[in-house]
Parts: structure tokens; sequence; C-alpha cells
């Protein structure tokens, strides 16, 4: 019999995905920061972006990275433009593959957006070169 409070298959499908795409201790803090009001949200974001868009086979992880970055930049999504490049050491998007991004994102979104992205970006960076080098 199907358990209605079970996670759906996509879901689950949406947690390995987020899992490996942004490292477990990131999801763990976020899952414990979870609170009955935020918790429809977080299942939404995982089902859908995780569990459809980001599980899809079309594109690997490292393009949907790049277009992702390219897109919050954009956006001036600021934390997720650094959280997702912190995630580009699980998905095999590189510093280059990044710079060209924000590249496009200046031509096409504006230079201040990238400029403030790429700022971030360079944040970032430096704080992952601080913990590999530690």
């Amino acid at each position: 019999m199907n358990d209605p409070t079970a996670p759906s298959e996509r879901y689950l499908q949406g947690m390995a995905t987020r899992r490996a795409v942004l490292g477990d201790s990131h999801v763990d803090r976020a899952q414990q920061a979870v609170t009955e009001f935020d918790q429809p949200f977080q299942e939404l974001i995982t089902e859908a972006a995780w569990g459809h868009v980001w599980s899809r086979p079309t594109l690997s992880r490292r393009e949907r990275s790049i277009v992702t970055i390219a897109l919050l930049a954009a956006l001036g999504q600021d934390d997720e433009v650094a959280m997702h490049v912190r995630a580009t050491r699980n998905t095999g998007a590189t510093r280059e593959d990044i710079c060209e991004a924000l590249l496009h994102v200046a031509i096409y979104a504006g230079v201040p957006a990238a400029n403030h992205a790429i700022k971030i970006a360079k944040q970032v960076f430096e704080q992952m070169d601080a913990e590999q080098a530690a």
C-alpha cells in the first residue's frame, strides 16, 4: 500500500541530486533550519528543481551549473550565486567555465550584474582555496 506521508520518488531523486551537487553538509544545514512555515517550499524545490530539472539526463551537471550561475547572476541573486559557485567543486564546472558564463551575463544582462557576480565568485574562490590549503 502507498503511504501518503512517504516522500515521493521525485523527492528522493531530488534529494540525492541536491546532495550530490551542493554537498551533504550544506543540505544537512538547510534541512536542520526547515520550519513548519517553509517545509512546503523545501519540498517543492527538492522535487521540482532538484528532482525534475537538475536530474534530467540531457545536460550534464557541469552544464547545468554554468547555466544556473549565469541565470542567478543575471537576476542578481547573490546568495544563490555564491552557493552555486561553491557547488562547482561537485559539478565539474571550472573557473574558466564560470568566467565564460559571466561574460555572457555582461553582454545579455548587463555589465553591473556580471561585475557584481564576478566579485562574489572571486570571494568564494578565495574561501575555497583557503579551505583546500587548510
